[in-house]
């Protein structure tokens, strides 16, 4: 049965805390009495400190988890020992039996008979002796690290080691949908120990679509964090703590389903701000300003894009230059004003957030727009992807698209660049199909392209740490990380190419890309 994973993101090694708090643990404090008088604690609470156990009696009891194994272990013990005395005991009256019947026992019957009772005890006989007489030779270990006869040491440590996160760990995160389950799942991938596990994973109340990692903490004191924005089906954006495992709610969230309302008809302002409202339908993309921290960016169903100011948990703006859904966004790298997104109405838009009204673009293509993202290695271009299968590069100065490529045959979902590798671009497609191309100096050639088996692919992102390692998300199959570096091809053109570790900031950046132009439109029909 297939789990489509529909959305994905990175977070960088060093970032999450070694020892992720419990949410069970920090529910003590917050326990609630519901409407029986009965008291409710943290989830997994009890079932993490005791097991329950169920006598014959119908008894319940508890036992704590350390000292349970050891208890079982006793009793498996008893047990055998008391089932080989049983079977001792009845092949000892079957023998006896057979012989009499075949005249090979000659002794007098009742001899025998008196003999049979010395040697072989009544069970009332046996309900007398003591259990520590019939259990003198059983060997009890209290540890089973000193049983010869276990050889399948405990979990527990191997858990430890799991539930630590080390500094040279990355969490790839993921949306996946089982039916009518959707979770948020905390991968572990170590790229020195080639290990990739679920560490875990939180339940969501709604279908996710877009993930974004982020440090803001609304907190007084100003740390930083380690959280991460969820789009879904509804118009709220919920913010999760992934330093707290067993979440049983957001840390806070944007937006409020009560705004959902119709539309109403009238002159439609290019933005709206002081009064601008949150979303009235699904959220599709979001983005992290990175050098303005409190702000975050999200496109919606409801055709506007929305500046939330995370440190008053309310929106601050409300762009409405798109006719129909934007499904994708992302503020510029080093430009804390400048902001691209691309919607169903065939248009990037590329906003001067400072005064979005006035300083605007816009760009016409031949079909929805699916994916757009800056190049970090040339500021001033960014990429966008099409629903009829292509990639095209633009200079925000510039009017024409420096190429047009025909990438895929259907829509491009995922359009990733490598963190540190100029010019090695990775698409993905519903065509199941993955490619890596090259395209420094602006002439984009194919290097690889792979089947990834994994159905029609919705997601791609790339490793901030790892040049060469993206995470792809399909409709099964789950989650896939690749390392493209172990491909041949890839080694040849990319393997002497010159690594960049970008900064937070860039003085390459080209100085207001966006408020050099002044409500420009270009079309790029192909």
């Amino acid at each position: 049965m297939s789990c489509p994973v529909t959305c994905a993101a990175w977070v960088r090694c060093g970032v999450a805390k070694e020892t992720p708090d419990k949410e069970f643990g920090m529910q003590k404090d917050r326990n609630t009495v519901n409407s029986a008088g009965m008291t409710s604690y943290g989830a997994h609470s009890i079932e993490t400190s005791e097991m329950s156990l169920r006598s014959s009696a119908d008894v319940e009891c508890t036992i704590p988890s350390t000292e349970f194994l050891a208890y079982r272990i006793v009793a498996m013990k008893i047990l055998s020992f008391l089932d080989v005395a049983q079977f001792t005991r009845d092949g000892a009256d079957g023998n006896d039996e057979s012989q009499t019947a075949d005249g090979m026992n000659v002794a007098n019957p009742g001899t025998a008979e008196a003999s049979h009772k010395n040697e072989h005890p009544s069970d009332d006989e046996l309900g007398d002796l003591k259990l520590g007489d019939s259990l003198a030779t059983l060997s009890v270990y209290g540890s089973n690290e000193h049983d010869p006869y276990i050889t399948l040491k405990t979990t527990e440590q191997y858990e430890q080691e799991d539930f630590l996160i080390k500094p040279s760990d990355n969490l790839v995160l993921c949306g996946r949908v089982d039916k009518d389950f959707c979770s948020l799942e905390v991968h572990v991938y170590n790229h020195e120990e080639n290990s990739f596990y679920v560490h875990h994973d939180i339940i969501l109340p709604a279908y996710p679509l877009s993930l974004e990692w982020l440090n803001f903490d609304p907190s007084p004191d100003e740390s930083l964090g380690n959280y991460v924005a969820v789009g879904n089906m509804t118009p709220v954006i919920d913010i999760w703590d992934l330093d707290i495992v067993e979440s049983l709610e957001p840390v806070f969230s944007l937006g409020n389903k009560k705004e959902q309302k119709k539309k109403k008809k009238g002159k439609k302002n290019l933005s709206s701000e002081g009064t601008a409202k949150g979303h009235t339908d699904a959220v599709l993309d979001l983005s992290w300003n990175k050098q303005s921290r409190n702000v975050l960016a999200s496109g919606s169903a409801d055709n506007t894009v929305v500046l939330w100011d995370m440190s008053v948990g309310k929106p601050a703006a409300s762009l409405m230059l798109h006719t129909d859904k934007v499904q994708t966004l992302q503020f510029h790298p080093f430009e804390t004003q400048t902001l691209i997104s691309g919607s169903y109405d065939k248009s990037a838009v590329l906003y001067d957030c400072r005064n979005p009204q006035e300083n605007h673009r816009v760009w016409r293509f031949s079909g929805q727009v699916e994916r757009v993202t800056w190049n970090h290695f040339s500021p001033c271009n960014f990429l966008a992807s099409t629903e009829d299968g292509f990639v095209y590069c633009l200079d925000a100065r510039s009017d024409k698209p420096l190429f047009t490529l025909k990438a895929h045959d259907e829509e491009v979902s995922g359009l990733q660049l490598s963190s540190q590798i100029k010019g090695c671009l990775v698409t993905s497609s519903a065509d199941k199909y993955v490619k890596i191309w090259d395209i420094l100096g602006d002439r984009p050639s194919l290097i690889h392209s792979r089947d990834m088996k994994m159905g029609v692919l919705f997601c791609a992102a790339s490793c901030p740490d790892f040049p060469f390692v993206f995470a792809f998300g399909g409709e099964r199959e789950g989650l896939r990380v690749w390392d493209i570096s172990k491909i041949s091809a890839v080694n040849e053109v990319f393997g002497n190419r010159e690594r960049h570790v970008l900064a937070s900031a860039s003085s390459a950046a080209c100085s207001s890309t966006a408020s050099s132009s002044n409500d420009l439109e270009t079309a790029m029909e192909s």
